[in-house]
């Protein structure tokens, strides 16, 4: 078919027309995005998050013995703690502006009772009796605290890397050696500056240094400073290869006659801990698993740190997983040296260790071997959790009546929690602890015990 000139020409406009169209409507794009608003700091305020959560817990604490010698409750068997107190963490991070992010989160612990020692004073942390007044309860380390608890800037200049300065939480691996002790209502905040680097493949990095502690009794060490370096190397998705070094320049951090016996109060406590970890869950379907753990670490004097400083830490275990269910078995030793000093891990969630109940947070001068079996199961919202510890120590220990002994007990712990929904958790457990050879340890004897604790937690 022939085309006219005319037909031509009106075809020839109008692709010139809609070029041009097409021209304008790109530079009005441009136009248009050179003129959208730019982001401004108070954009990355609203586009934070928060670090907000209310935690109400009741403890309650039955444990066997007098009140501390030396009070009027000496000869008294001691009463059962009713611990109600309420935490409320309120805080905000902001988005990255020009790669810095800046955060803040202050804390308020309140007591709705007083039925219960809380702990609190300039005494040790291990001193039988913290609250004169309350010295005939058994103690409950939840005290009144309003406080600043995270205060930090975030920087992310460099690819890989993001440096944090100020007030701020830090749990490595298990927590075992570094950890926010967050089961508590107070817990433990560290100041200074840190490093994570994930420059090298599949490797994360972290290293730090921290000037001072605040500790889960409201006190505040300045007296010294921690350097921490932690590097994993990451074998699959779910295992790891860890090896760090924490080097402790605290010469008092309240543990004085916990770690070296009656009359030590002053015994200088730097130390430094070297060690390695392999852990992990290994799938050899999507229902079977194994779990693993082997780890080793020696701790010397540092600094200036009493010579009697100079043990070490193993743990062997594993298990499997079917579908929901997970059990396993493992044995944890912290060595004694010859009775004069044990391993000690200071800046952990010890709570998480050696049972609930808490009679081990600071390690016997004999030692520990304590051999356990953990089992858990996920039902839905339900995780169900049980675990029973034969604790027995490393070298033998002086006990009641005369003669030596290396049993200190066994323990039993259990919980359920409910998750309601993303935001509302509930949770109760039990923990039971029963002495078997009656250790000897003045004020600080272990005894049979008992605690119950309901937690319910709203986090934003």
């Amino acid at each position: 078919m022939k085309i006219n000139s005319t037909f031509k020409l009106n075809l020839m406009m109008a692709c010139t027309t809609l070029a041009l169209a097409s021209m304008a409507q790109n530079a009005y794009a441009e136009e248009e995005a050179v003129a959208e608003p730019e982001y401004t700091f108070l954009d990355s305020i609203k586009e934070g998050k928060p670090m907000t959560s209310f935690r109400l817990r009741y403890e309650n604490v039955q444990q066997d013995g007098n009140g501390p010698a030396g009070t009027p409750f000496a000869t008294k068997p001691l009463e059962d703690a009713n611990a109600f107190t309420l935490r409320s963490l309120i805080g905000w991070q902001t988005s990255p502006f020009h790669n810095f992010s800046f955060a803040a989160q202050i804390i308020n612990v309140t007591k709705l009772n007083d039925n219960y020692n809380d702990g609190t004073s300039f005494t040790p942390i291990n001193a039988a009796s913290n609250q004169p007044d309350n010295s005939g309860y058994a103690k409950v380390v939840d005290p009144d605290q309003t406080n600043i608890n995270q205060a930090y800037i975030d920087w992310t200049g460099i690819k890989n890397t993001k440096f944090r300065l100020g007030r701020q939480q830090t749990n490595l691996d298990n927590v075992r050696f570094i950890g926010d002790i967050g089961f508590r209502q107070v817990m433990q905040v560290f100041d200074g500056v840190s490093v994570t680097n994930k420059s090298i493949p599949d490797t994360s990095v972290y290293a730090a240094h921290f000037e001072s502690v605040n500790q889960i009794n409201t006190r505040y060490r300045t007296a010294g400073a921690l350097d921490i370096v932690n590097a994993k190397y990451s074998i699959s998705g779910t295992e790891g290869l860890t090896g760090y070094g924490y080097f402790s320049k605290f010469d008092d951090l309240g543990f004085g006659n916990a770690w070296f016996g009656a009359g030590n109060p002053s015994a200088n406590q730097s130390n430094k801990t070297l060690g390695l970890r392999l852990d992990g869950t290994h799938p050899f379907s999507p229902n079977f698993r194994a779990a693993y753990t082997a780890e080793y670490a020696k701790q010397t004097d540092y600094s200036g740190g009493d010579s009697r400083i100079d043990a070490h830490y193993l743990k062997l275990g594993g298990g499997v997983g079917f579908d929901a269910f997970n059990i396993r078995l493992d044995q944890e030793t912290l060595s004694s040296n010859n009775g004069k000093f044990a391993f000690q891990t200071p800046f952990g969630t010890n709570h998480l260790f050696q049972g609930w109940v808490d009679k081990f947070l600071a390690t016997p001068r004999q030692g520990i071997k304590d051999t356990f079996v953990t089992a858990t199961y996920r039902l839905d919202d339900f995780l169900f959790f049980a675990d029973y510890h034969v604790i027995n120590s490393d070298v033998d220990f002086a006990k009641v009546g005369g003669g030596t002994g290396d049993k200190y007990g066994k323990e039993w712990n259990a919980a359920v929690t409910y998750n309601v929904n993303s935001n509302i958790m509930t949770k109760l457990e039990y923990g039971k602890f029963t002495e078997s050879d009656q250790y000897v340890a003045t004020a600080s004897r272990i005894r049979d015990t008992e605690k119950l604790w309901l937690t319910a937690m709203y986090t934003f």
